[in-house]
C-alpha cells in the first residue's frame, strides 16, 4: 500500500465492522432475507465496480432467453426515478440506468427488463404481473441481502482478485472478503484468450473456494464496431491509425488494450463510473478530435457509455464525426462454458415456479 492507503486504513477498518456488524444482523435473522418459489439467480461481486458484470448478465440471457421466460431486475444505478420500474422503447438511461437500458436494446421482444431498488419488492412485482414467468437474473444484487438468490454467481477480476484487494476507501472492496463463501459460483473474469494450467493454479491458490464452490474462468471477445449517432463505414474504423477513447466505466484497461492494438496512437479520456456528459465535456471530445494532427482518426467509446449518449440532447456535439463503439461478449474457457451451463441449467430445470 502506498502512503496515502496507509493513512486512510483505520477508515476502512471501521467501515469493515460496519459492514461486518450488519451482515451479522442477517445471519442471526434480526435483519430478515426472503427467498422465492422460483430460480433466482443473483450475479454480483465484492469491489466498487469493473469486474464485467453487464456482460454476464448478457451472456446469461443468450444462453436462457430462447427456452426460459426471462426477466432481468436491476437498481438501475443513476436513474432519477424511483420504485419498480418496467422498460421500454421510449426508456432513457435516466429513466432505468445505462445497464438496463443496454440489456432492452439488445435483447428487446426476448426478455423482460425492471428496475427497483428494493429487490424482494421488485421481484414480487414481476411474479405478480406475469404468471408464467421462469427465471430472474438479479444484476449487482450480492450486497442485497434482504434477497436470497436460489444460486448467486460471484464475480471477480484476474487483475484485482477480491483476495488481494483491500476495503474501502483503502481499496476497491465495499464488502469484506469473508462473504465470498455466500457465492455458489466463483467467475475469474477479463483473463487472456489463452489461459495457462499455471494461471488456474495461481488463481485458485489465491482464492481458496470451498468445497461447495465452482471455480470458472472466463474472458472478453469483441464484436464488429457500431458507428453512432450517424451511420459511418466500418472501414472508417479498420483504417485508423489515431483513436480518440473516452469512457465513463470502472475499469476501461482491457478496452484500452484491445483498441491499442487496433491503432498506431491511442489518446484516452476518461471520466468516472456511470459518468452523465454534458455539452461541454462533448465539446471538448469534439476539439481534441479536431486539433489531433493525423489522418485516419476516430473517436471511440465504450457500449455502455454509447447508452447514456443515445438519447442524449447533447449527443449533436458529435454530429458528422466518426464516432464508434464495440460490443462485447463474455465467453468462458474449455469445458468452463459447458460445466457453468449445467450447472445452471441443473439448478433452473430443479427449482422451477408452480404456477
Amino acid at each position: 500500500m502506498n502512503s496515502l492507503r496507509f493513512l486512510l486504513f483505520p477508515v476502512a477498518w471501521l467501515y469493515g465492522w460496519i459492514i461486518r456488524f450488519r451482515h451479522w444482523l442477517f445471519d442471526v435473522g434480526i435483519l430478515k432475507t426472503h427467498a422465492f418459489p422460483m430460480p433466482v439467480i443473483g450475479v454480483g461481486n465484492l469491489c466498487l465496480g469493473g469486474t464485467g458484470k453487464t456482460p454476464f448478465v448478457e451472456y446469461l440471457i443468450r444462453h436462457f432467453a430462447n427456452e426460459h421466460r426471462l426477466a432481468v431486475l436491476s437498481r438501475g444505478y443513476g436513474r432519477k426515478s424511483k420504485g419498480f420500474l418496467y422498460a421500454n422503447q421510449f426508456s432513457s438511461h435516466e429513466d432505468i440506468g445505462d445497464e438496463p437500458m443496454q440489456y432492452l436494446r439488445k435483447f428487446e421482444g426476448k426478455i423482460k427488463v425492471a428496475v427497483d431498488e428494493d429487490r424482494v419488492e421488485g421481484v414480487r412485482s414481476l411474479m405478480d404481473d406475469d404468471p408464467q414467468l421462469e427465471l430472474v437474473l438479479l444484476d449487482d444484487a450480492f450486497q442485497h441481502r434482504y434477497i436470497k438468490p436460489g444460486l448467486s454467481i460471484l464475480l471477480t477480476d484476474i487483475h484485482k482478485l477480491y483476495m488481494e484487494d483491500y476495503l474501502l476507501p483503502t481499496g476497491s472492496l465495499r464488502d469484506v472478503v469473508a462473504q465470498a463463501k455466500r457465492a455458489d459460483i466463483i467467475l475469474v473474469t477479463k483473463t487472456n484468450k489463452v489461459l495457462s494450467p499455471i494461471t488456474r493454479r495461481r488463481v485458485k491458490g489465491v482464492l481458496k473456494p470451498s468445497a461447495h464452490q465452482s471455480l470458472y474462468f472466463s474472458y472478453l471477445d469483441y464484436g464488429e464496431p457500431i458507428s453512432f449517432p450517424e451511420k459511418t463505414d466500418v472501414s472508417v474504423f479498420k483504417k485508423a491509425r489515431i483513436i480518440i477513447m473516452f469512457s465513463g466505466i470502472a475499469n476501461s484497461y482491457p478496452y484500452q488494450e484491445y483498441l491499442r492494438d487496433l491503432c498506431t496512437e491511442l489518446i484516452v479520456l476518461d471520466y468516472p463510473d456511470h459518468h452523465k456528459y454534458n455539452r461541454k465535456e462533448l465539446q471538448h471530445i469534439r476539439r481534441v478530435y479536431e486539433d489531433t494532427f493525423g489522418l485516419n482518426k476516430i473517436i471511440v467509446t465504450t457500449e455502455k457509455d454509447a447508452m447514456r449518449l443515445v438519447k442524449s440532447e447533447y449527443l449533436s456535439e458529435l454530429n458528422e464525426l466518426p464516432l464508434f463503439y464495440v460490443p462485447v461478449q463474455m465467453k468462458l474457457h474449455g469445458l468452463d462454458e459447458t460445466n457453468l451451463i449445467n450447472q445452471l441449467t441443473k439448478y433452473v430445470k430443479s427449482n422451477r415456479r408452480n404456477s
